[in-house]
């Protein structure tokens, strides 16, 4: 009778989510126009953070499967939990999509501009600093609705 607890090793599952600190000092800039001064949170720690908040940014998703034809896809809701944790530090952890084409789970390559000014408002307003939160593709353009009471 053949061993079913042997043979072929299991593939680990590829991660559903990661972290991008190399953002971390687009985000210090904005947070420095109001003498804000944050750490990259480095643990992917939800339990023992003091806030957090569900959001999305934009950016693309590349798909890494040679077999598959699709190139990728451009997404602007790409979901971000933003946390805070006690001694001025923070992460953001980013979720994964998969590929409609092959289903192979992608990381995306997100616009640093959208993961900074988000990432920035949400740790602002905690800290009870008031700001005009960043302008949202899918709402009319600021400038647009101030031409629109003329």
């Amino acid at each position: 009778m053949p061993d079913k607890g042997k043979g072929k090793a299991k593939k680990k599952a590829p991660p559903r989510w990661s972290m991008c600190p190399k953002l971390h000092d687009g985000v210090s800039r904005l947070l420095e126009e109001e003498d804000l001064f944050f750490d990259f949170h480095t643990a992917d720690d939800a339990k023992n953070c003091v806030k957090d908040y569900d959001t999305n940014v934009m950016g693309r998703f590349p798909c890494r499967n040679p077999k598959c034809s699709s190139d990728g896809w451009s997404s602007k809701r790409i979901a971000v939990t933003i946390r805070m944790y006690a001694g001025a530090q923070y992460n953001v952890r980013v979720y994964h999509q998969c590929c409609l084409q092959c289903n192979r789970l992608s990381r995306p390559v997100l616009d640093s501009s959208s993961y900074a000014e988000r990432t920035a408002y949400r740790l602002k307003k905690w800290c009870g600093i008031r700001w005009r939160r960043p302008y949202n593709e899918g709402e009319a353009h600021p400038i647009t609705k101030i031409f629109a009471r003329i």
